[in-house]
């Protein structure tokens, strides 16, 4: 009869097949499992984090002051507009009491609150330039020569009011008191002239100034301060009007007189915060139902202009409505750039959320999104998406994101910035804006629709182009494999990305050009423990790219001596400062994720043979167990015993494994201590050392000396019943173990009868299985096929040598 070998032997007259070695490997070998990386939350809300590559001066800021300055009011003239030359005189203000005539009066004293004065003070720096009355100019500066066409909403005499000077707009402002409702916008029930009412009414300045004297200019005229309606005025305003009058109806004029007129009366009077924001909610309501948003209505402009006054007022609240509502409008250039920094400007102060969550701010963000030229508003787009960056954060506003279409949005604008190339004079702006863009995918992928989404429209390819296109740029990259080491997770995801075959190039590439940025490389390592865990393919064909394994040994070797001086440090000043370190360290980290990758290929037949007769990478696997204890860090501990359990299975004659077969006996201690961890995994990565240490017959009697024959059957006990691999690893170890067995007693000692107690419930196909009720057919499968067969053999072995010495004993007697 043919005396048994002991498992895992290589017959010398029968080299085992692939397939065959594949099939034993399903009950020896394991992948491994690990957490993914951590990424903080920032403390701040900005552009760019503050572990970011660019340096401060070569990125825009993410704080800035917003005035009405920040706005560009020739943008919002309409096209059709009839452009006026300045008059030739210089008008001058009456600021004597004296003048009973005088249309100008001194402010009145804002009321003494809090609010309200916060308020004034903001009004004070737009519309009074100069507090106090005598202070004022006696003579208006002279018009600049960027300053000679007038709007066409406005008188050309009232320079003062000229949509582009704001200093002429701040002093006519000063001039005129807000709480005084009798005298806005009525100059022409004064001068009795009704057709110009429409453009008077709802201008900047609402009062006319009193022209001191008249001087030969103004007779030249035609114009005297009491009569503004002359004929070279009537003239110029009879061409504007017609001009104006062209694409207005009838029910347009009257909608605007009756509901948007006193809603800018109320803007323009009122100094309470939350009134100014109630009729910035009506005056949006009004608009829309007059269908006049994003529309080029006649007036529009001289409501942008009453808008933008109100961005000098430091409030987040009102901020948020004014930028709604600018957006709303469809201004672009300069107009569209200081609204979405107005919007950014709301959405940095994560208190400000609550507010943004119950607006439609979100709406208008993503319509910019979407419809802006990309190379022409490139820096509006950038505070835009930083803007949604930061809503991103909130599990309200990201959820609402999804439902409204950001990924797809998001998606197009990825391939237009990857349409552009690097000798494009734009590449580099736009990396600042693919850096946003990134941050809000990754933040969006924490959803699972967001997962779906972005495995069915080909991110994976978008996202390695960007990849591909910026590996210079550090941000960028961090935040795309950000979003790989968060996706990667799923299996869908994990898939679509090892099908995109360039992949493993990138990856191979960023970790050789950012071997010392632990938090690039720790996240590239956990996707390819990811990619390699569960598919084969993945495996072979990481393997098989040039450099992969010679980049991971250099990537062991640089964390490895980076952990061995951090240690020493500790040993050195730690202890003398009291300070405990935190494990795993960022190089503990770092080695852990790496080993796991070296267990994941291991499993592939052809890869994991040749990663066994690779000297410096089992060199590196052992160094880690013969420095490295696992009170200090478990995981590692782990993994590099996983990984050489998993190398010592193959039996290849150069078998690195197999030459340092003494050095890893030599630290059997350590091993077999591994088994009081009472942790399922680290049991088993132990079990696999100890079971290919058994082979060999001079090591065998070490697992009694150092109590490991006790500490295997605790594990057999504590796990065996819901962990048949593990059951049958222990199983087989011992089976070697007790190879040349001649007593039970003497083999297994004390442990003897809680082994066969332990052998014959696990053999019991009803309590066996009971464990595994809810894992289907293949526990079932697995116990008839690969645990029963090892545990019978077992039982049986020790039962006849329990027997034998029994009746040895009677015989005796």
């Amino acid at each position: 009869m043919e005396k048994p070998e002991p498992f895992y032997r290589l017959s010398v007259s029968k080299q085992k097949t692939s397939s065959e070695i594949i099939n034993e490997a399903r009950s020896v070998l394991r992948t491994l499992r690990t957490q993914r990386p951590f990424t903080p939350a920032e403390d701040q809300r900005k552009l760019f984090g503050s572990g970011s590559s660019r340096a401060p001066q070569n990125r825009p800021p993410s704080v800035f002051s917003l005035h009405a300055s920040s706005f560009d009011l020739a943008e919002s003239r309409p096209a059709s507009g009839v452009r006026l030359s300045p008059l030739d005189y210089k008008p001058i203000l009456v600021i004597s009491s004296k003048d009973e005539d005088s249309s100008v009066s001194l402010p009145k004293p804002a009321v003494d609150a809090a609010e309200v004065r916060k308020v004034s003070d903001a009004r004070a720096q737009l519309f009074r330039r100069t507090s106090q009355g005598d202070a004022f100019p006696a003579k208006m500066a002279p018009l600049d020569h960027h300053e000679e066409k007038l709007d066409c909403e406005e008188p050309a005499m009232m320079s003062s009011l000229h949509g582009t000077n704001d200093n002429c707009l701040a002093e006519q402002r000063a001039y005129t008191p807000f709480n005084d409702k009798s005298e806005q916008l009525i100059c022409n029930e004064h001068s009795g002239k009704p057709e110009r009412e429409d453009v008077l009414k709802g201008t900047a300045g609402k009062h006319l100034f009193q022209l001191k004297g008249e001087s030969n200019q103004m007779k030249k005229h035609g114009i005297v301060a009491s009569q503004p309606s002359s004929i070279g005025w009537k003239r110029r305003l009879t061409g504007l009007e017609d001009d104006m009058r062209t694409d207005e109806s009838e029910e347009e004029k009257s909608f605007w007189h009756m509901k948007v007129l006193p809603i800018l009366h109320e803007l323009e009077s009122e100094d309470n915060v939350e009134s100014l924001c109630l009729a910035c909610t009506k005056l949006y309501q009004v608009l829309n139902e007059g269908n006049m948003l994003g529309k080029r209505f006649k007036r529009r402009s001289m409501l942008l202009k009453t808008l933008y006054k109100l961005v000098e007022i430091d409030s987040d609240p009102l901020c948020l409505k004014l930028a709604k509502i600018i957006l709303s409008m469809k201004v672009d250039g300069k107009n569209l750039l200081g609204a979405c920094k107005l919007a950014f400007k709301v959405c940095r102060n994560g208190i400000n959320d609550y507010l943004i969550q119950n607006d439609t701010l979100l709406d208008c963000l993503l319509e910019v999104l979407r419809t802006e030229d990309l190379q022409k508003n490139n820096e509006a787009l950038l505070y835009c998406l930083g803007a949604i960056k930061f809503m991103s954060g909130n599990a309200v506003l990201l959820n609402e994101m999804v439902n409204k279409g950001a990924v797809e949005m998001l998606l197009q604008l990825m391939k237009q910035i990857n349409s552009i190339k690097e000798n494009d004079s734009h590449f580099s702006s736009l990396g600042h804006l693919l850096v946003q863009l990134t941050a809000t995918l990754r933040n969006l992928a924490d959803l699972p629709q967001t997962r779906c989404q972005l495995v069915c429209s080909g991110a994976v390819s978008e996202l390695c182009v960007a990849l591909e296109q910026r590996m210079n740029d550090k941000d960028v990259c961090t935040y795309i494999v950000r979003i790989f080491s968060k996706l990667s997770s799923y299996n869908d995801f994990c898939a679509a990305l090892a099908d995109c075959s360039r992949c493993y190039i990138l990856f191979l590439a960023l970790l050789n050009k950012h071997q010392k940025q632990q938090d690039l490389v720790i996240r590239i390592i956990f996707i390819l423990g990811n990619l390699t865990a569960k598919n084969n393919q993945a495996r072979e064909q990481f393997f098989k790219e040039e450099g992969s394994v010679n980049t991971l040994m250099s990537l062991f070797q640089t964390y490895h001596e980076l952990d061995l001086k951090e240690e020493k440090w500790y040993h050195e000043r730690g202890r003398e400062e009291k300070k405990n370190p935190q494990h795993p360290s960022k190089a503990e980290d770092v080695l852990i994720k790496l080993i796991r990758v070296l267990a994941n290929l291991s499993i592939h037949p052809s890869v994991g043979a040749a990663l066994a007769a690779a000297h410096h990478v089992v060199e590196l696997l052992v160094t880690v167990l013969e420095y490295k204890s696992i009170e200090v860090c478990e995981e590692l501990v782990i993994n590099a015993a996983t990984t050489i359990n998993n190398l010592s299975f193959y039996k290849v004659k150069s078998s690195a494994v197999q030459d340092k077969k003494l050095r890893i006996a030599e630290i059997h201690k350590f091993v077999i201590a591994l088994l009081d961890a009472k942790n399922q995994d680290v049991c088993f990565s132990a079990c696999g050392v100890l079971l290919n240490l058994t082979v060999d017959k001079d090591r065998r009697a070490l697992l009694m000396e150092e109590g490991g024959i006790g500490k295997l059957v605790d594990c057999l006990r504590d796990f065996g019943p819901a962990d048949l691999q593990l059951a049958c690893l222990i199983c087989k170890t011992l089976w070697n173990y007790s190879e040349n067995i001649t007593s039970a007693a003497s083999c297994f000692g004390e442990d003897t009868d809680t082994l066969l107690m332990l052998l014959t419930s696990l053999l019991d196909e009803e309590l066996a299985l009971g464990y595994g009720l809810d894992r289907g057919d293949h526990h079932k499968l697995y116990w008839e096929m690969e645990f029963k067969p090892v545990a019978e053999k077992l039982l049986e072995r020790i039962q006849t040598h329990r027997s034998s010495v029994s009746a040895a004993i009677i015989t005796a007697f």
